[in-house]
C-alpha cells in the first residue's frame, strides 16, 4: 500500500508561491522548491507534477486570495463610496510600504509568461475580469445610493480605476516616491462623478424636477 502523504499540500503551495513570487518562474529551480518546501524532488513530482503545474497551483492560490480580499473590501452593505475610497488608498499605501519592491505576483507572472504560456494568460485574464466586476459592483452600489452620478458608465469607471490601480503597481516597482503613488490614487478618486449633498436636499431644483 502507498504511504499517506506526511505534509500539508496547501502549506507547500504557499511556500512555493512565496518562492515564485520573489524570483519568478524562470528564476526558480526544482532545487529551490525542494529547499523552501522541505520536500524532495520525488515528493514534489508525486504530489504536484512538474514545476509548471506547481507554479499554476501557486498562481491560483495568489489570485484567489487577491480576488477574495477585493470582494471583502468592496462588498457588503456598508456605504459604497467610502469603501471604494478606502480600498484605493489602502492599495496605494501598501505599494509605498513595499520597500523590497516585491510587487504583485499576478503582475509579475503576466509580464514574464502571459505572452508564451496560455495557462498563465487565461488565469490572469480571469482574475482581471473578476477585479473589474468587483469594482463595477461597488460603483453601481454607490450610484444606487446617490453618492455617484447614476448616469455615469459604471463599466468605464471600473476600467479607469482598475487601470490606475494596476498602474500604481508598476510605479511602485519602478521606485516611484510615495508622493507620486498616493497623488495618482487621489487624482483618480477626484475624477469620480460625485453627487453633491445639495443635489439631494429637499426643495432644490434637482429634487423638484425643474
Amino acid at each position: 500500500m502507498a504511504r499517506p502523504r506526511q505534509f500539508d499540500e496547501e502549506e507547500v503551495v504557499r511556500a512555493a508561491r512565496d518562492q515564485f513570487w520573489s524570483v519568478g518562474y524562470n528564476g526558480t529551480s526544482m532545487d529551490d522548491l525542494s529547499a523552501v518546501t522541505g520536500l524532495g524532488r520525488g515528493s514534489l513530482y508525486g504530489a504536484f507534477g512538474d514545476k509548471h503545474a506547481l507554479f499554476l497551483r501557486a498562481l491560483d492560490s495568489y489570485n484567489s486570495d487577491a480576488l477574495g480580499a477585493w470582494r471583502t473590501a468592496l462588498g457588503g452593505p456598508d456605504p459604497a463610496l467610502p469603501k471604494l475610497e478606502r480600498h484605493v488608498r489602502n492599495i496605494a499605501e501598501g505599494i509605498t510600504w513595499d520597500v523590497e519592491r516585491r510587487g504583485c505576483m499576478m503582475a509579475k507572472s503576466a509580464a514574464e509568461l502571459s505572452s508564451v504560456d496560455e495557462g498563465v494568460a487565461e488565469r490572469i485574464a480571469a482574475v482581471i475580469s473578476g477585479l473589474h466586476s468587483v469594482l463595477r459592483g461597488c460603483i453601481a452600489q454607490a450610484q444606487a445610493e446617490g453618492s455617484l452620478d447614476a448616469d455615469a458608465d459604471a463599466d468605464s469607471l471600473a476600467s479607469l480605476l482598475l487601470a490606475v490601480l494596476r498602474g500604481l503597481e508598476a510605479l511602485g516597482k519602478a521606485g516611484a516616491t510615495p508622493g507620486v503613488v498616493n497623488g495618482a490614487a487621489e487624482q483618480a478618486l477626484a475624477l469620480l462623478p460625485r453627487v453633491s449633498r445639495d443635489e439631494h436636499a429637499p426643495g432644490t431644483p434637482s429634487s423638484a424636477g425643474v
